[in-house]
């Protein structure tokens, strides 16, 4: 039996604790951590968690629980890097929210630590437990679509005025960013599991609706591959109707989340035909189809992947090194951005946006945050985006 602590109380943490609760045979939350240990103690009412103890620091907490397993760390993103080295520092393993850190230097510190403590650092990218995404891996993997040229991400949400209204959200140095950071980092994540990592970056961004930010709510980037492939993504909290997918071409096929193929076929003087190869069609739908759902899905199916790598002592399918990519990925969008460039990955240990502070340090403040409002009422778990595995 692993014993759990829940490291910030937040909405977010409604998914983490559902999750948990699937699996009472292989696990059992045992603390609770808030500075507001009010919230805390209302989720320990809310879901019946008589056996876990609340504190208001995560430092106390893993002072008094001698016989901890698991540290999830569910609080804003500019304290994941020190709660997660205290924890593995600690001899826990760690589940951290999205996105890892607030730098490419706090990545490093994490993975550091992990891999001085020996044990599991897995960082949330919930989406990759979707069958949509799951599926789409699949049929990417098969070759039927042939050599990647093209990929479309619409990392598309939206947030009321309001939304940045809560006490650290906004802000570069408590949030981290905006939108780039903090939704799309879902899309990114899966983009570079599915395509791999680009060789070069370009982008912008702006803040059109909501000016109590000083953050971007919206970004438009390209990455090219060392391939010559090309991937359009744009990140949005201002996208009524939420209509998010990732679009891959291929120049056999058109694969998509939502599930869509299409392949078309030249005629003689290069246009396409009216009728499409539906062999091929046909063939990846079957790889689609027939690839098993998950058994459990989102934040569920991802801590059932931590669990079985800890009981199986093997790595977890989003680990530190992962969790680092979606990052570096976010933060070229974010210098290319400021420096007005085009962004060479891999990011180096020199460069200013690498190190904690650095992108604070030099990001513009879009507009000046105009309330702090210390907690919104509870509406249970956040909303995690479109359905995409409608029509599977």
């Amino acid at each position: 039996m692993l014993n759990v602590a829940i490291v910030g109380t937040g909405n977010i943490s409604h998914n983490h604790i559902q999750g948990y609760l699937q699996f009472g045979q292989r696990c059992r939350i045992v603390a609770l951590v808030d500075i507001y240990p009010e919230k805390a103690e209302e989720k320990k009412a809310r879901y019946g968690l008589t056996e876990a103890r609340v504190y208001a620091s995560h430092q106390l907490m893993l002072e008094s629980e001698r016989s901890l397993d698991i540290v999830d760390v569910c609080t804003p993103p500019y304290v994941h890097a020190e709660i997660s080295i205290d924890a593995l520092r600690a001899g826990c393993h760690v589940l951290c929210e999205k996105p890892m850190a607030a730098s490419l230097e706090e990545c490093d510190a994490m993975i550091a630590a992990q891999k001085a403590s020996g044990k599991t650092l897995a960082i949330i990218a919930q989406n990759r437990f979707t069958d949509a995404f799951w599926r789409l891996k699949a049929a990417l993997d098969s070759g039927l679509a042939g050599k990647i040229c093209h990929a479309q991400v619409d990392s598309f949400w939206w947030r009321g005025h309001c939304y940045y209204d809560l006490w650290w959200r906004g802000t570069w140095e408590k949030e981290g960013g905006g939108c780039t950071l903090n939704h799309a980092v879902h899309h990114i994540d899966a983009i570079q599991w599915m395509l791999g990592f680009p060789s070069e970056v370009v982008a912008m961004m702006t803040n059109v609706a909501h000016d109590n930010a000083e953050v971007e709510d919206l970004s438009a980037a390209i990455f090219k591959y060392p391939s010559g492939a090309l991937t359009q993504l744009t990140a949005s909290v201002v996208h009524h109707g939420e209509d998010q997918k990732i679009i891959i071409q291929g120049d056999k096929a058109r694969i998509s989340a939502p599930w869509q193929a299409f392949a078309s076929v030249s005629a003689d003087n290069g246009f396409p035909q009216e009728t499409n190869d539906l062999t091929r069609e046909a063939q990846l739908n079957a790889v689609f189809h027939e690839t098993p759902k998950l058994a459990w899905t989102l934040h569920t199916g991802q801590i059932d992947d931590l669990l079985q790598s800890i009981e199986r002592d093997a790595a977890p399918l989003v680990d530190g090194v992962q969790g680092k990519r979606s990052l570096e990925l976010i933060t070229a969008i974010y210098k290319s951005s400021i420096t007005r460039s085009v962004v060479t990955l891999p990011i180096g240990r020199d460069d200013p946006f690498y190190r904690t502070g650095g992108t604070n340090a030099l990001a513009p403040r879009f507009y000046e945050k105009s309330a702090s409002v210390a907690n919104f009422s509870e509406v249970g778990a956040i909303p995690l985006g479109k359905d995409l595995d409608r029509g599977i």
